[in-house]
């Protein structure tokens, strides 16, 4: 005699789950291309080099070390020694001999960079106030910031945390 399964099956989505996985990628990955393409056209950076731009911004002495930048963005050493030679190319930071230690270097916002930051910040922003704040109620704000709190819990949960 055939049983019903009353828990669902943790190895597939449900038509409902499936809908809002993907309505939820579409979304997510979306709202990261629009702003890319927004700082692309209107400043001709991309949103990764931004997020140097204002890692560096945001600290101390407008500079940082490799291993910091690793840190504060979560990406590889090698993505962001590679995002950092490019940027250096361009002139929008430079490098800087660390004293306090021979192995590390110093990441600086240069004065280009500075400038590429005061120029495209309103009108990220603006893109930002748009596509996200324009087209949400408080209530739903408020509903969007405590789901983004609980997934970052959950993914956090996820990660391997180091021994004793």
């Amino acid at each position: 005699m055939a049983t019903l399964r009353t828990t669902p099956d943790p190895r597939k989505l449900s038509a409902a789950e499936e809908e809002l996985f993907h309505t939820f990628y579409l979304m997510r990955r979306g709202f990261d291309r629009a702003l890319d393409a927004q700082l692309q056209r209107d400043d001709g950076i991309s949103i990764s080099e931004l997020e140097v731009l204002m890692a560096l911004v945001r600290s101390p002495g407008r500079r940082l070390r490799v291993r910091d930048l690793v840190a504060l963005t979560g990406w590889e050493k090698s993505r962001v020694s590679h995002q950092v030679t490019r940027m250096a190319a361009r002139g929008l930071l430079e490098r800087e001999d660390c004293a306090e230690d021979r192995r590390a270097t110093w990441i600086r916002l240069s004065g280009d960079g500075r400038r590429v930051v005061v120029r495209a910040l309103p009108k990220h922003t603006a893109t930002i106030r748009r596509i996200l704040f324009d087209a949400l109620s408080d209530a739903q704000q408020d509903e969007l910031l405590a789901i983004s709190r609980r997934m970052t819990e959950a993914m956090d949960e996820e990660q391997p945390h180091p021994g004793p």
